[in-house]
């Protein structure tokens, strides 16, 4: 078999897979991926990102791909790691939250992509340690009481749910605030975003856009809260086609006439809008139990019942405590180090120069269990660290 490839991440490999070299002072990483070469670049500023270029044999010139994703600030250096549809990057001397990052070359957003955009694409995502709950897609028509559901469960659990902050075109109306009540942004920004695959969905409502954004959703997750979208079924249809794996609910009245008469103690609409919402509440209670979209049907015909059901699909009882947030370890990755790829495990260890003192750790990264991804996080790291003496 042969002892497995070795990476460094400070010396000269000439024409390795994986080489490192200099060039005015910035660090770069060379990487093949099939015939094409991925050169990834540190700037000497540490404070602007890192940059990626390609060089294509077939056009025998170097290429300068469109970057999607939020673009990694650069480091005192980094190694990199090709697993299959994108590349690991792992910095060094960086905060916890910012040492592993993924160049996507070849995942099924970057070909999408590269099909609108028809020309050479990658795109970057975050590694984050560890996988948050499942999002939860709450759906149902107007006057169901999903509303009323949701504050119930955000009520008796407010440190485990949060919501997406959903975006718009229109203007802030009265005490909304950006940010809080909706992301206001320009349209044309927004239609840009939604080409680049930005959104999970999006609808038109006279004029204006509403949508919510994969980074709105993960900004949840990040908090260490469960996400909750309260979204209608055309939302949800375009959802369940996303690559997040949710939970789909759809609330339903007991009967049209129970819905009827909700809506008409409500007092809050005009007959006409009653009969509108009475017509869109038929539809989408058809499509509602349509199969393959939705997980559950609730139906409330008893709101604290359904409540409890509602909990119970939530695994979530009375013993549940408040759920904090994920405890990050806090581990800075050595400037000098070097890596070695064992299937699914990177193993990281510290190579010692002049009077530095020799590291007793083994940092393992586990990518077996990869979600996600741009333009979102790539989750379901896991971190490991071993004392060297206890390896034999």
């Amino acid at each position: 078999m042969g002892e497995p490839p070795v990476f460094f991440a400070d010396d000269m490999l000439g024409g390795h897979p994986n080489a490192v070299d200099y060039e005015n002072g910035s660090r770069r990483t060379k990487t093949i991926v099939g015939d094409k070469t991925y050169v990834i670049r540190e700037a000497e500023d540490e404070s602007l990102c890192i940059g990626v270029q390609i060089f294509d044999p077939s056009l025998r010139e170097w290429v300068y791909p469109t970057v999607l994703g939020t673009k990694p600030v650069s480091s005192k250096g980094h190694s990199a790691v090709l697993l299959k549809d994108r590349i690991l990057i792992i910095k060094s001397g960086s905060e916890p939250d910012d040492h592993t990052w993924f160049l996507e070359v070849d995942t099924q957003y970057v070909r999408q992509q590269k099909e609108i955009l028809k020309t050479e694409v990658v795109a970057w995502s975050r590694g984050v340690i560890g996988n948050p709950p499942n999002p939860v897609v709450i759906t149902g028509p107007s006057g169901v009481g999903k509303g009323t559901l949701i504050s119930m469960l955000m009520k008796e659990f407010p440190s485990m749910f949060g919501f997406s902050v959903s975006h718009t075109t229109r203007a802030p109306r009265g005490m909304e605030k950006d940010g809080v009540h909706y992301h206001f942004t320009e349209k044309s920004a927004m239609e840009k975003e939604i080409k680049d695959g930005k959104f999970l969905e999006f609808a038109s409502v006279h004029g204006n856009l509403y949508g919510t954004s994969v980074e709105a959703v993960e900004l949840v997750a990040d908090s260490g809260k469960r996400c909750i979208l309260d979204i209608d079924v055309q939302g949800a249809k375009s959802v369940r086609a996303s690559s997040l794996e949710a939970i789909f609910i759809f609330v339903c009245p007991p009967s049209m006439e129970e819905l009827q008469k909700r809506l008409r103690d409500r007092g809050t609409e005009t007959e006409e809008q009653i009969v509108k919402r009475l017509r869109n509440a038929e539809a989408e209670i058809e499509k509602g139990r349509s199969p393959g979209l939705f997980d559950f049907i609730l139906y409330n015909d008893n709101l604290e019942e359904c409540y409890e059901r509602l909990k119970k699909l939530l695994g979530l009882d009375a013993a549940v405590s408040a759920q904090t947030k994920p405890a990050t370890r806090e581990i800075n990755l050595p400037a000098n180090h070097v890596v070695t790829k064992y299937d699914c495990r990177i193993m990281i260890k510290s190579i010692c120069t002049g009077q530095e003192k020799e590291s007793k750790n083994l940092i393992t990264l586990d990518v077996s269990s990869l979600k996600g991804g741009a333009p979102g996080r790539t989750r379901g790291l896991s971190l490991h660290v071993n004392e060297m003496d206890q390896l034999g």
